[in-house]
């Protein structure tokens, strides 16, 4: 009886595949990957890109102050150029990021970071002494600027 009462019900069972839209959208995903990674290697426009070339470049050394004020000195000169106080978060952030890595190798704040204004509009804080750099420019106008104006300071 069972046999025939399974026969005259329609199948109902549960579904023994896995459903297509998954693979779909699987299939796109990957599609989408290795298009923008092909895009990117053509354009030249990867993490590894060559840098286009400077059109303004200064060493700046950057001493903290008892009174929490940041100096900024030329790198060959030694003239004070100016004296940062108060917040000045985005100068603060990128020169912390590379002084951490600095004090890990054992390197002082004396050595001098690499200002760099490029052709293509940007703007490049690099430590020639541990090869890290910061593009400014990521960060908007506004922060780059913070730096930016660096470049074309005289000493106080």
């Amino acid at each position: 009886m069972s046999s025939s009462t399974s026969s005259s019900l329609p199948n109902q069972s549960a579904p023994d595949h896995f459903p297509q839209w998954v693979l779909y959208c699987a299939g796109g995903i990957i599609a989408f990957s290795l298009i923008s990674v092909g895009l990117i290697r053509i354009t030249g426009n990867g993490p590894d890109q060559r840098a286009a070339a400077p059109t303004v470049q200064r060493s700046l050394v950057f001493q903290d102050q008892k009174d929490g004020g940041v100096r900024v000195e030329d790198g060959l000169t030694g003239e004070t150029l100016t004296v940062l106080h108060g917040e000045q978060g985005f100068v603060r952030g990128s020169l912390r990021a590379l002084t951490r890595e600095r004090y890990s190798r054992g390197i002082g704040s004396a050595a001098p970071f690499d200002l760099i204004a490029r052709v293509d509009g940007r703007v490049t804080l690099f430590d020639p002494s541990t090869g890290q750099r910061v593009d400014l420019e990521s960060f908007g106008p506004t922060n780059t600027a913070e730096f930016a104006r660096f470049l074309a300071m005289r000493p106080e």
